[in-house]
């Protein structure tokens, strides 16, 4: 029988059979749907996704373009669509997109009713004989998908999107195997997760034995044995509200850890809404489970470009930390390199931190998707927050409200006997500016002061420089991330030492960054993010009385518009006569209110247009998996249509272009990793991942404008260089590229 291959030769010189390949996907696919109840489903889309490559046509032009470096360039996920129409049904979608991403259910059915010609019958019987395997899977009767998938489309949607990941990953895997030459898949065993479990609770025992003692430790101890005691519940969503610096790092890892151990749990996921948290708490996980056990993945440089899918990640790990935008972003995504991870989550312990950043316009679609992978795919989520939001409010949770479970007993005394901090509010009439309220945060030897705007905290350290003797310092995302951990440590030294330093951030401090304030001066803002704030003063409760927190409304920086309704809400309920931001029942009342506001259950009103057409083309509207991750096609009276990207599933605003600054930290050094990567063409991971620390995210709108383009140059694929001047206080800054953007 003639030998059909499914790729060209590797380095070894070796050609890889279609029938090693289709077996050996097939099995991963089997190994990974087992978690989420799939296993025979993953199996046959893996066993039949190349079936179009026994066609005569492709294996004479794999010849021919072998060495080459050129493509193949022949369709061949047609005939393995069409004959997995009767078993898999809609999961016939998953084959029909492993290279190119899921598209809609239209896409599938024109190939289904299309059928079968003269050439892709002689394809067929040319698999068939390769894999006879195949034959017999074909004419079983039953049907692949689950029972429940084919009755509740919401578990149908989330179930194909699972199913999709666990092709992508075993394709994948076994072709990088074979391109190496070792045929060895790139899998981890099972972790032992109650061996895990020891060495994190061994480790924190050492590290807490190293650190000062601190007039909070007893309450944070209270937190930590509540979520240890919580784990041992039943699978399912809770939360775990407590106040900032009681510890919830800790207590999160602890319930995962533990959760996972015993109710026999793949892995856990940590997700938190900024990389800068990201960095910091990967640190600490490292530091107390190992470099071994834990991931750090974020969207620092984009992954999903053809450069760089060698090196993607797929969280094959036992413990993952990465950022909120990459966790919904791949959930909801469509793309292969994007959706190879998602599997993962089934089985999983995923653990939400500073919940309260989520956007409030995709609330309905994460909960949704949450609610079905908790209901359905084995997942716990753990929702862990000092601003717990009202979830349970929504439409979408409001069955759930009996059926979410609470790690803390009674936050409410804990939030009172954890009280830190005490408010002023300088709203005026009349209202400051800007300068005088620098003149005010230079009366004070220590304190942190959080704009909500680039614009804004250039504007205000400038103004502290002239006002304030002694150590200014500066934070935004405009800093590489190797140059604001510098920062950070530099302000916590000074800080631990009593020596004077005032501190200009961004929000990218609020959420998780551990820094301890005497005195925080935070610009009005959501509720949320004004207790977040307050959580950086007398975090350790070290000082005399407590921490002074000045919440400012200052006339020459007015709130930015994606604040606005938030803040509206907020003043409401907090301020001069009001309640503090850190009382949990106005916080629960500001919820209600701002999502009422927002008429995020109003079908055709508001922030929620955007997520109920997410909805109608998750399910109603035929499973259009593109539309959701690209937005609806846009009827333009006759011209080409384009795809409306703002209804479509993007947890950022606006795109973000990953520039490598070049002129920061050791002289040559990140010169040399761009040198490097372009002669590899980042194929190779450590050298993709190399440069990260140098690496800013600019919006993509500043990015393309010219005068910015002309201070860029390429890399490869998405990445650029930055050749304009990198300033040693706030980064890159180039006068107006500090525009009025939440970074």
């Amino acid at each position: 029988m003639k030998v059909v291959w499914a790729h060209s030769v590797n380095d070894r010189g070796e050609r890889h059979e279609l029938a090693d390949h289709a077996r050996a996907t097939a099995a991963l696919g089997r190994r990974f749907g087992e978690s989420f109840g799939a296993a025979e489903l993953c199996g046959a889309l893996g066993l039949l996704h190349d079936a179009g490559k026994a066609a005569a046509a492709w294996q004479r032009r794999l010849l021919t373009v072998e060495g080459t470096g050129r493509r193949v360039g022949l369709p061949h996920k047609q005939l393995g669509t069409c004959l997995l129409q009767e078993r898999a049904g809609p999961a016939a979608m998953c084959v029909l997109g492993h290279h190119g991403g899921l598209d809609d259910r239209a896409a599938w059915c024109t190939v289904a009713d299309h059928g079968l010609d003269a050439d892709a019958m002689e394809a067929r019987q040319a698999f068939l004989d390769a894999v006879p395997e195949a034959a017999a899977l074909l004419a079983e009767p039953e049907a692949l998908l689950p029972t429940l998938w084919r009755r509740d489309r919401a578990v149908l949607e989330i179930g194909l999107r699972l199913s999709f990941s666990a092709l992508v990953d075993a394709d994948h895997l076994d072709t990088a195997a074979h391109f190496r030459g070792d045929r060895a898949w790139e899998v981890r065993e099972q972790a032992n997760m109650a061996g895990l479990l020891g060495r994190f609770e061994l480790a924190r025992a050492e590290m807490l034995a190293d650190r000062p003692v601190s007039p909070v430790d007893g309450v944070r101890a209270e937190v930590y044995e509540a979520a240890v005691v919580a784990a041992a519940g039943p699978p399912g969503i809770y939360r775990l509200p407590a106040p900032t610096g009681a510890g919830k790092t800790m207590a999160a890892a602890a319930f995962g850890l533990r959760h996972a151990a015993l109710h026999a749990k793949s892995r856990v996921i940590v997700a938190v809404p900024y990389i800068t948290i990201t960095e910091q708490n990967a640190a600490v996980y490292r530091a107390l489970l190992g470099a071994d056990a834990v991931l750090e993945h974020h969207s620092a440089v984009d992954s999903e470009q053809r450069y760089a899918r060698l090196g993607a990640e797929n969280w094959d790990a036992p413990f993952v930390v990465t950022t909120t935008v990459q966790l919904f972003d791949s959930l909801f995504g469509r793309k292969p390199a994007r959706s190879r991870k998602v599997h993962r989550l089934a089985n999983a312990v995923v653990v939400l931190d500073e919940v309260q950043a989520l956007p409030a316009s995709l609330l309905l679609p994460i909960l949704d998707g949450l609610r079905v992978l908790a209901k359905h795919f084995g997942t716990t989520v753990l929702l862990a927050s000092a601003t717990q939001p009202a979830f349970q409010r929504l439409s979408v949770w409001r069955p759930l409200q009996e059926r979410i479970h609470e790690v803390i007993p009674d936050p409410a005394d804990l939030y009172q006997r954890l009280r830190r901090v005490r408010y002023e509010w300088r709203f005026g009439p009349p209202q400051p500016e800007l300068a005088q309220v620098a003149g005010e945060v230079a009366a004070h030897d220590q304190a942190l002061v959080v704009v909500s705007t680039v614009a804004a905290a250039r504007r205000m350290f400038r103004l502290l420089r002239e006002h304030a003797s002694g150590v200014v310092r500066h934070l935004s995302a405009r800093m590489c991330p190797a140059h604001r951990q510098a920062v950070l440590t530099e302000v916590r030294g000074l800080l631990a030492a009593g020596d004077p330093v005032r501190l200009v951030s961004t929000q990218l401090i609020e959420a998780g960054v551990d820094v301890d304030f005497p005195v925080v001066f935070r610009a009005v803002a959501p509720a949320d993010s004004l207790q977040q704030a307050a959580g950086r003063a007398n975090r350790e409760g070290r000082q005399p009385g407590p921490g002074l927190v000045v919440v400012f409304d200052a006339a020459d920086a007015p709130v930015p518009p994606f604040y606005r309704t938030a803040v509206a809400q907020t003043r409401l309920h907090f301020g001069p006569g009001k309640a503090d931001p850190d009382d949990r029942a106005a916080l629960e009342r500001y919820y209600t209110g701002l999502y009422n506001a927002l008429n995020l259950e109003r079908a055709k009103r508001g922030t929620t247009i955007q997520a109920n057409r997410i909805g109608r083309d998750r399910r109603d509207k035929g499973l259009n998996f593109e539309s959701v991750a690209d937005g609806p096609l846009l009827d333009r009276g006759g011209a080409k249509p384009v795809r409306d990207r703002t209804l479509a599933f993007r947890m950022l605003d606006d795109d973000a272009v990953p520039v490598a600054v070049s002129s920061y930290g050791t002289p040559g050094l990140v010169d040399r990793l761009l040198t490097e990567l372009r002669a590899t063409d980042g194929a190779r991971r450590e050298t993709f991942r190399a440069p990260q620390p140098y690496v800013v995210s600019l919006p993509r709108h500043i990015a393309e404008r010219d005068d910015v383009q002309a201070l860029l140059r390429p890399v490869v694929g998405d990445l650029w260089q930055w050749v304009g001047d990198y300033d040693d206080a706030v980064g890159i800054d180039d006068g107006d590229t500090a525009s009025e953007t939440i970074w």
